[in-house]
């Protein structure tokens, strides 16, 4: 009240009243909050009016950190899925100043978004754009132990990625939408593509994210591509056939690897 009625901003950083004075960056200090608050903390937040300290997600967060606030988002993940996430939100908090709850959900959401169907996962992507420069592309796929390289020009990054991965998949789908916003804000949020692509009839749609709107875009069109490979029967996993409303049917081959 203070502070509003003299038009002085109190410091992130003051003692009991300012932003920071319950707020918990480093892992050593959200896991010893966690266990217990008095060990970094030697008030009540709710004394001096705040509901309950803050473990803000950084680059020094930890697991335990990271798996509480999945907690109070209402996600249980078991060890490995979450080590793999950890792993990526190492890789995210290396690249923006706080991990924001629409960060971590984003996260979670793509990693549990269409294993099953992945035919090719993207390992590697080179773009070069600019005024008076022909945007080109370079992208290498894998698909299981094996390695395809492509490079492609475009009218744009996007679509010098796009053409690169069609090159490498042999499809030439129609994009019919591509949509781009921000999963959370600030200057290095996240960006979220999502497209429609048509193929022989066929609509699907790919989901990618990213703080690289670029990769955001080829993860979105990859994403399309791997349901459009796996629409196609064959091999012998089966394979998923799309169906009207966004529902996929499965095939599984029996012991003759006939399909019924």
């Amino acid at each position: 009240m203070i502070s509003k009625l003299t038009g002085m901003v109190v410091q992130p950083n003051k003692a009991v009243v300012g932003a920071n004075a319950f707020a918990h960056s480093s892992g050593i200090h959200q896991d010893g909050v966690l266990k217990s608050r008095t060990t970094y903390e030697i008030m009540n937040p709710a004394d001096v009016g705040v509901e309950e300290s803050a473990l803000l997600l950084t680059a020094r967060s930890g697991r335990n950190g990271v798996q509480n606030r999945l907690k109070h988002l209402g996600v249980v993940l078991a060890a490995p899925q979450l080590e793999t996430l950890f792993s990526k939100f190492k890789t995210l908090a290396d690249k923006k100043k706080y991990v924001f709850d629409d960060d971590l959900l984003s996260l979670v959401e793509e990693e549990g978004r269409d294993k099953a169907v992945e035919a090719f996962h993207l390992d590697y992507m080179s773009t070069t754009s600019g005024t008076g420069i022909v945007p080109t592309a370079t992208v290498r796929l894998k698909k299981e132990d094996e390695v395809f390289q492509e490079a492609s020009c475009g009218d744009g990054p996007v679509d010098a990625a796009y053409r690169a991965m069609d090159k490498i998949t042999g499809l030439n789908p129609n994009l019919k939408d591509y949509a781009l916003h921000s999963v959370s804000s600030g200057t290095d949020a996240q960006g979220e593509v999502v497209v429609k692509v048509e193929d022989k009839g066929f609509v699907v749609s790919g989901k990618g994210t990213s703080t690289d709107i670029v990769e955001a875009s080829a993860k979105a069109y990859l994403n399309a591509l791997n349901k459009i490979i796996s629409s196609r029967v064959g091999g012998k996993n089966g394979g998923v056939i799309p169906l009207g409303g966004g529902g996929w049917l499965v095939l599984k081959p029996d012991e003759s690897g006939n399909y019924e």
